[in-house]
Order: C-alpha cells, then sequence, then structure tokens
C-alpha cells in the first residue's frame, strides 16, 4: 500500500492526524536544538558567574551579561545588572526572571499535549467510521457468502486511522515527558545557583559598617 492509497483508505480523519503529526513534529525539531544548545553550557555558566562573585560582582554582572544567549545567563545577569538592590529585590529579580525563562522552556507543550489527546480519538473516530460505512452495505442475505469478503477487507482498512493516530500520541507524549524532563532539571539549576547568588550577595550586603566590600565597576 503506497503513501496515496493509505490517506485514501483512511478516511476523512487522516488529514487531521497529518496536520497533528507535522505539528508534532515541528515542535519536536525546534525543541530539541533549543535543549542542544541549553543542556551543555548552563552549568558551566553558572560556575563561572558564582566564583566570579565570591570576588567581584563585576566580574560577575560581566560575565552574565556576556552570556545571555543562554537562559542561565539571563537570569542571572537579571540580579546582577541592578545597581545597589536591597536583598529582597535582588532576590524578587531572580525568582521573576526565573518564572520567564521556564515558561519559555515550556513553549510547544501545548502541542504536544493536544496531540497526545486528540490524535487517538481521531484515530478512533475514523476507524468508527470505517466500519459503518463497510457495514453499512452488509444485507442479511449475504452473511456467511462470499459476499461479506470486501466488508472485511473494508474493516481492516478502517483500523489504520487508529493506528496512525496511537503512533502520533506516542511520539507525542514520549518527547512531551522528556522535555518536561528538562524543564525540571533546569529548574533545580536556577533554584541552586540563584540560591547561590543570592546568598553570597546577602553575606556581602550584610558585611559591618565600615569594611571594605567587594570592589566592582558597577556599585551593588
Amino acid at each position: 500500500m503506497n503513501i496515496a492509497e493509505l490517506f485514501e483508505k483512511g478516511g476523512p480523519t487522516i488529514w487531521p492526524l497529518v496536520l497533528l503529526s507535522f505539528l508534532t513534529l515541528s515542535v519536536v525539531i525546534e525543541r530539541a536544538w533549543f535543549w542542544s544548545k541549553v543542556l551543555t553550557h548552563e552549568r558551566e555558566i553558572a560556575g563561572r558567574v558564582l566564583e566570579a562573585a565570591r570576588r567581584d560582582w563585576g566580574a560577575a554582572a560581566e560575565i552574565a551579561r556576556k552570556s545571555v544567549n543562554q537562559p542561565i545567563g539571563r537570569f542571572l545577569y537579571s540580579a546582577l545588572e541592578l545597581q545597589n538592590p536591597q536583598p529582597d529585590v535582588f532576590e524578587l529579580a531572580l525568582q521573576a526572571s526565573a518564572d520567564e525563562e521556564l515558561a519559555t522552556m515550556r513553549r510547544g507543550d501545548k502541542i504536544l499535549e493536544a496531540s497526545t489527546t486528540l490524535a487517538p480519538l481521531l484515530g478512533l473516530l475514523g476507524t468508527v467510521l470505517g466500519l459503518i460505512r463497510s457495514l453499512s452495505t452488509i444485507r442479511l442475505g449475504d452473511l456467511g457468502t462470499d459476499a461479506t469478503a470486501g466488508v472485511t477487507l473494508g474493516i481492516s482498512e478502517s483500523l489504520i486511522s487508529t493506528a496512525m493516530g496511537m503512533i502520533v500520541a506516542i511520539v507525542s507524549l514520549a518527547f512531551y515527558r522528556l522535555f518536561q524532563g528538562f524543564v525540571s532539571g533546569q529548574a533545580k539549576v536556577f533554584r541552586q545557583s540563584g540560591n547561590d547568588l543570592e546568598l553570597i550577595y546577602r553575606q556581602d550586603w550584610l558585611q559591618p559598617a565600615g569594611t571594605p566590600r567587594q570592589t566592582t565597576d558597577q556599585p551593588f
């Protein structure tokens, strides 16, 4: 069976399934490319910024600024770019940036969720419509004769849409869970690096009066 026959025999629900499969494939490719760039640099950037923050806030801010093409860089720079903020403001800047970055990382999840839910239903609908079409041609007098052979073939062909719907749903669910795991891992990295940076900042902020603060090109 070639592609043209597959679409012809799959019924009217094949086309919505094809659309869902293309949407799912586009999301998977885009997200895979996104995560391939993110997962290889975030811990290195966070470590460099935190190490620099222990010596010089200006150097830490500069490292984060040069890494704003990465989510972790934008996250840390959102607080480091502030001019002499109160510790609570410093913390709020990190929290707001983390929420924004994690929301961006979840882009495409709605499409994968929709494909996971709709694809099996569309496949089942296609099968039901195919069964109705096939069984409507049966007459009582044809039962047990060779006249029902075509009906059997029609029933088998009507299952094409169910199979396709299941394939789309399985692929969508697998990548949805994978990307959710990546987001969860990034949330842990953000939380750990943000807490470490905030702790360093609060310790520096609470130095006794008269104690020289860390030298920096931009005041904190």
